[in-house]
């Protein structure tokens, strides 16, 4: 009997740490952004804030953290690009502007350097790839530390988009891509898709917010 009382004690125990966890669990709020002539959107965890912003020469940049962190000391961010009428540069695609982007990071640590492609992938109508690359050992911040990524690229009507959901931690021989976390981030993000601006709409962009 006793040990039928310490079974049913501890399950109503794990029951109730799990409803806890789950009340805990941050909600995401529907992010819709105009950028070069399309709406950018995505769902993103309520407890990030925009914590950056900038346009310049047809680059567009956007950096959300943690609350009570900021860009320049973070251990998770979410970061929106949109690169202006790149869909013009012949040769171009989702895969190789995520191949670019990967570059950028392998020459920041050479010898810890690592990615694992999930592939093309469909955002609404419009084509994407998806990766998670990442630095065993980088030296940018206050001190060294691995940075991994998962990298969503869309090519849109002109211009070209990036989501990038990234996290600092210990340093190693190579980043932590095999995790569960980044396939699960991928879809706390979703549903991405790019919409049409319509002339004389505000946020928040009904017509992007009802799109089926």
């Amino acid at each position: 009997m006793r040990a039928r009382t310490t079974t049913v004690a501890a399950l109503a125990a794990s029951l109730l740490l799990g409803a806890a966890a789950q009340a805990q669990a941050p909600q995401s709020l529907r992010v819709i952004s105009p950028i070069f002539g399309q709406l950018v959107s995505f769902a993103m965890p309520s407890d990030f804030v925009a914590a950056f912003e900038n346009t310049k020469d047809g680059h567009y940049i956007r950096e959300a953290v943690l609350k009570g962190e900021t860009p320049e000391r973070w251990t998770q961010m979410i970061t929106v690009t949109g690169e202006k009428g790149m869909t013009l540069t012949p040769g171009s695609s989702p895969q190789i502007f995520a191949g670019t982007i990967a570059g950028g990071f392998k020459s920041a640590c050479p010898d810890s350097f690592a990615a694992r492609p999930f592939g093309a992938m469909t955002f609404g109508r419009f084509e994407g790839f998806v990766a998670v690359i990442g630095c065993g050992r980088i030296d940018s911040g206050p001190t060294r530390h691995s940075e991994t990524a998962l990298l969503i690229t869309l090519k849109g009507a002109t211009g070209y988009y990036t989501i990038q959901w990234a996290e600092r931690g210990p340093e190693s021989d190579e980043p932590p891509l095999n995790d569960d976390r980044w396939q699960a981030r991928l879809h706390d993000l979703s549903p991405i898709d790019l919409c049409p601006i319509m002339p004389g709409e505000a946020a928040p962009y009904p017509s992007c917010v009802n799109k089926r």
